[in-house]
């Protein structure tokens, strides 16, 4: 493939802080600050913004003394002290469009860089969901047809479309606590730990053509970070550009982003498209807001396809069963994941982009409320403190009114 340039952001220190252990970021005490500037020590690939920037308008509403309903207990907290005690680095809500609260904790700042982890997922869906749209990607083609390094893995006969949904039987483990567990030799492959264990190859894409199968395709639900790495290639395959500049053009720019964001890369220069977007706190509440108002950008542009929202709210034929049959817990009882996205309950209009460590996007497009939370949990998985988050923006939901009609 021929790719435009690669454009790289550099790795000076910021604020004094020298670049943490390389097997020690992801823990305590460098965890928050190496959340917030990774681009500091890991290389990182641009993803531009453009010359317009949609105006996210305010409407302060106290939010703060909001009760929320512990998740698994008969009590309470308030909305302040659920964000006060879930390592909360930075929190928005909007309603229809505009900003009705919105705090940093910490060292956050408006604008300022955070990792997104698995929120760059969603990401990543959208921006093939763009392809589809515009007929440079087909969903239910072959993996290999874009990506055909892949030919001999596990992903022989899995359909983009299998990538987007989690519905692979490619054998992976997402087992973030054990150091043998696929997820972290991939994190060896593409240089975000040193390399503790022997043939682990020195790419990504060398790393996924590793990998087996273990069962059909487009069976169960089955959560592995690798199919979105995958799903990059896709798109590179399918535009013979760098994914992270086809993201930029196809979905950053057009809602009106006000900041760069950036993707970390490998040796090779190629986007770790499953969690290491980083972005402010603003363009994800924008980007949440193209869901909740039918794919438009905050001043009206049309953006997301309209078919697109509403596969991804209504889900496959299957997906909820598929969900439900997954062969790990989801703790979201008669929910679905569909285009990169979860949902957590029964609902058709709630919806969840998260990531480990903290990282959420909620949107619920029957109120018009889009919640963002930017967190440094100092465990990869907390299930009581995401779903305290859960709540405290489903009571911020409720509090600022009525479905729209």
């Amino acid at each position: 493939m021929n790719f435009e340039t690669d454009h790289q952001i550099g790795g000076s220190g910021d604020a004094g802080m020298p670049a943490p252990p390389l097997d020690q970021w992801q823990f305590a005490p460098y965890l928050q600050w190496s959340m917030q500037n990774i681009q500091s020590f890991l290389p990182v690939h641009r993803i531009g913004r453009g010359a317009r920037v949609t105006d996210l308008p305010y409407r302060p509403t106290d939010l703060a003394a909001l009760q929320v309903e512990h998740p698994f207990e008969d009590r309470s907290a308030s909305f302040a002290e659920v964000m006060a005690m879930t390592q909360t680095d930075g929190w928005m809500v909007t309603h229809r469009g505009a900003v009705v609260g919105e705090q940093y904790l910490g060292t956050l700042v408006p604008g300022g860089m955070h990792l997104l982890m698995s929120v760059s997922k969603s990401l990543t869906a959208t921006t093939a969901g763009l392809l589809a749209s515009a007929g440079q990607l087909d969903l239910d083609a072959p993996v290999t047809l874009y990506v055909p390094q892949l030919a001999g893995s596990g992903y022989d006969d899995a359909l983009v479309r299998h990538l987007v949904d989690m519905r692979t039987g490619v054998q992976f483990s997402e087992q973030y606590l054990d150091e043998n567990a696929e997820v972290r030799l991939l994190e060896e492959a593409i240089g975000w730990a040193p390399k503790k264990h022997q043939g682990v190859p020195g790419t990504l894409l060398g790393f996924l053509a590793t990998l087996r199968q273990k069962g059909p395709h487009g069976g169960p639900f089955d959560y592995k970070s690798c199919e979105t790495d995958v799903l990059g290639f896709v798109i590179e395959g399918a535009t013979a550009r760098r994914a992270g500049d086809v993201m930029s053009e196809l979905l950053w720019q057009p809602m009106g982003a006000e900041f760069d964001a950036h993707v970390g890369i490998d040796s090779a220069g190629a986007g770790m498209f499953d969690g290491g977007v980083s972005a402010a706190l603003r363009d994800l509440a924008r980007f949440g807001n193209l869901y909740t108002h039918g794919g438009l950008a905050l001043d009206g542009v049309p953006v997301l396809p309209a078919w697109w929202v509403d596969d991804t709210f209504t889900g496959g034929p299957d997906s909820r069963e598929a969900f439900a049959r997954a062969h790990e817990p989801t703790f979201m009882p008669g929910g679905m994941y569909r285009n990169g996205f979860w949902f957590p309950g029964e609902s058709a209009d709630v919806m969840l982009a998260l990531g480990i460590h903290g990282q959420m996007i909620y949107m619920n497009r029957a109120t018009g409320v889009v919640g963002v939370k930017l967190s440094s949990w100092p465990t990869p998985q907390d299930a009581e403190k995401l779903f305290w988050t859960v709540r405290a923006f489903e009571a911020a939901s409720w509090a600022l009114g009525s479905p729209l009609g």
